[in-house]
């Protein structure tokens, strides 16, 4: 059975009201969905939240997911960023954080593609939080800057500001460990 015709099965028998079905779709897609929470979130702890609410709200709308005109992975990962999202505006007011972001590019491609992905995650999570937001919804997920700016009610420009800001940090903080682990095992 593919991986398609087992989803279709879960959720008809969730939409059914089937218990067992709703822990087979959590199962299936707990992973993937908390990876997503993961790079919007500041903690594992607040990751778990977003994904909680997540879950909630899939749950509470399956009913609107459209079998024949979607992947329900895609679905579901739609429903945890804007998740992330709607907390993330209601738990702090959105503002350009310009702590530490001078506009010096240091691109160190040897260096980010020794980065593991828990490596690259964490330092996406040291971002600010504009920053990070921006990121991940630019570069992560595909949104436009126009979207963004819908999204976060920011202007376009501010939008492309913490994008470049964001890449500039994660550049130079890249380089940084670069020249330390050199320095370790020069």
């Amino acid at each position: 059975m593919s991986k398609q015709t087992k989803n279709c099965k879960l959720i008809e028998a969730a939409l059914r009201g089937s218990q067992q079905a709703y822990k087979g779709l959590y199962q299936e897609y707990k992973q993937s969905l908390f990876l997503v929470c993961l790079r919007y979130a500041k903690d594992r702890s607040t990751a778990q939240d977003y994904l909680q609410e997540t879950f909630i709200n899939i749950f509470r709308n399956l009913q609107q997911f459209d079998q024949t005109k979607g992947v329900f992975e895609s679905w579901a990962k739609r429903i945890a960023i804007n998740a992330c999202l709607g907390n993330i505006r209601k738990n702090t007011l959105y503002s350009v954080n310009l702590t530490g972001a001078e506009q010096t590019p240091t691109t160190e491609v040897d260096a980010l593609s020794k980065m593991t992905l828990a490596e690259m995650l964490d330092q996406i999570q040291r971002l600010p939080y504009g920053y990070r937001t921006v990121f991940n919804m630019y570069v992560i997920d595909g949104y436009s800057h126009k979207e963004i700016a819908a999204e976060l009610n920011i202007s376009i420009s501010t939008s492309k500001s913490q994008l470049m800001k964001a890449r500039n940090l994660l550049q130079r903080r890249i380089s940084l460990n670069q020249r330390v682990l050199n320095q370790d095992h020069g």
